[in-house]
């Protein structure tokens, strides 16, 4: 596969120059030939490593030394440069030409993927820069220097009169910065909107519309720099998409990357029946997250879910452990509470569920939903349980919601300000530590069923409610790679609904 560009003036000489620094603005798109398979490791690699600097710049303070040493690791782990300098002859792995080539790669891939919505853009735009920050800080001044100088970002240093004219001012406006450190570094002269973040924090001292930064914090403007060339060219990449989608091999792995899933599979498990009927309800009051949570709480006062919780829901429970005997009975049961009898049930609902354990039709073995997959894919209307209740519902009906399941209240404002700032998955596993009255979960929730796995452990439960926990990861999710939006229940006609159920099931859970 090729990366086509317009701008004949980039060469391979130029891109395997760029190779050569540890840091650059993803200005020059990559020209050669890579395979479909490196395609897919490389985006599936960043994007392990983008949810990595999320879920890091959550739970810890940005540049701390243990989100320095974490993202280290990870960057380490996935074959991503994570020092300025290294020695190749030292290591068995990748050179650190490699690791660059990865990178550079991997970051185009993505655009492609993430510039198709404002929310998948924003949230792009948002890891970059902050894995940008963390490699610009690693970098020595000497190569910050040139950096800067090979980027054309010559910002003007003030003269030696100039700053003893301005050294109170300097030393007192700056931080970290006294009356030695004012002589011995430069201090740069910017427009004050290149700096709003250190205009916004009174870390500068502001003159006539300039600020004047000390070297060490002039990655602020470099961030801005960084963070404007990138929105720009993911504006210009959404721009090319319908180019790009008419190629059959790249539309499915690009809207597969979007929602992707980089987890632990959770369709293969080794504890089938292991799960009685009568377990259900005390588990999901201690060890369903709260979008199952919803879904059987609305099963058991309703007697029926609509078509996507009944997708939702019925995953979830195979996930953990319910034989397709267990499903069958548990369903029928639930059903026939309400306006549904046992023949209808038989006629209108056995099939679909027979379908999920592969059982009809393409006898494929779906796999449950992942969280980008009920965050991203198929929103609930009006009448619809399923969904990410941190997604999906109302801030005001959410707190509703978790001040009836008892979470205090100190609580539930640290959840809702997770969810002001997008932050569906984190908001989760702060609801996982509140209502399991722990500090600090040793996990990164991805999943619903690890949700449930994890919750088992922490309350002993997990001798006899266990599944294969040595399952290799996935790189991707088999229910994701066609991307199609789920379509509402056809509560009418029996012979209708198998008929969308099928089309359904071929478009969500079709192999790559």
């Amino acid at each position: 596969m090729q990366f086509p560009s317009r701008k004949k003036k980039y060469n391979t000489n130029s891109q395997t120059e760029l190779y050569l620094h540890p840091l650059q603005f993803y200005g020059q798109p990559p020209l050669e030939n890579i395979s479909l398979s490196e395609f897919e490791a490389f985006a599936v690699d960043r994007l392990k490593l983008l949810k990595t600097i999320e879920n890091l710049g959550v739970s810890h303070v940005k540049l701390s030394d243990q989100y320095t040493k974490k993202l280290e690791s990870e960057s380490k782990a996935l074959n991503f440069l994570y020092r300025p300098e290294a020695d190749d002859r030292k290591s068995s792995g990748p050179t650190e030409y490699e690791k660059r080539r990865k990178d550079h790669i991997s970051h185009f891939i993505l655009r492609l993927a993430y510039c198709q919505t404002e929310d998948l853009r924003r949230w792009f735009i948002q890891q970059e820069v902050d894995l940008f920050r963390y490699r610009f800080n690693e970098l020595h001044p000497k190569q910050k220097l040139e950096f800067l100088h090979r980027n054309n970002l010559q910002y003007d240093t003030i003269s030696v009169e100039e700053k003893k004219a301005l050294h109170d001012k300097l030393v007192n406006s700056s931080y970290a910065v006294s009356g030695i450190t004012v002589e011995d570094q430069d201090f740069y002269k910017v427009p004050f909107q290149d700096a709003l973040d250190l205009v916004r924090t009174r870390k500068v001292y502001l003159k006539a519309g300039y600020v004047f930064i000390p070297h060490q914090d002039i990655v602020t403007i470099v961030l801005n720099d960084f963070r404007t060339r990138l929105s720009k060219a993911l504006a210009l990449t959404a721009r090319s998409l319908p180019a790009v989608h008419s190629d059959e091999r790249l539309q499915p792995l690009l809207n597969h990357l979007s929602h992707a899933y980089v987890g632990q599979d959770y369709s293969i498990q080794k504890n089938v029946g292991k799960i009685s009927l009568e377990q259900i309800d005390s588990l999901s009051g201690k060890s369903f997250p709260l979008c199952m949570r919803q879904l059987h709480q609305s099963l058991r006062e309703n007697h029926h879910l609509r078509h996507g919780g009944r997708m939702q829901y019925g995953l979830f429970l195979k996930g953990i452990g319910l034989s397709l005997e267990q499903a069958l009975q548990f369903w029928r049961s639930e059903f026939i509470r309400g306006k549904v009898d046992a023949d209808k049930f038989d006629k209108a609902y056995a099939y679909s569920i027979r379908h999920m354990f592969g059982k009809e039709g393409k006898r494929t073995d779906y796999t449950p939903y992942s969280c980008m997959k009920v965050i991203l894919s198929n929103p609930p209307s009006q009448g619809d349980h399923h969904g990410c209740p941190f997604r999906h519902s109302e801030p005001e009906l959410l707190k509703q919601k978790l001040q009836f399941y008892k979470v205090s209240l100190s609580g539930i404002s640290q959840i809702l300000e997770l969810v002001k700032g997008m932050h569906y998955q984190l908001a989760c596993q702060k609801y996982f530590e509140l209502t399991h009255n722990i500090e600090d979960a040793s996990f990164s929730l991805n999943h619903p069923n690890q949700y449930f796995i994890e919750s088992q452990k922490v309350l002993g439960g997990s001798k006899d409610i266990k599944r294969e926990m040595d399952i290799p990861q996935k790189s991707h999710e088999n229910s994701a790679t066609r991307g199609a939006s789920a379509a509402p229940e056809a509560a009418a006609d029996a012979s209708q609904e198998l008929a969308e159920m099928s089309e359904e099931l071929d478009s969500f859970f079709q192999d790559a």
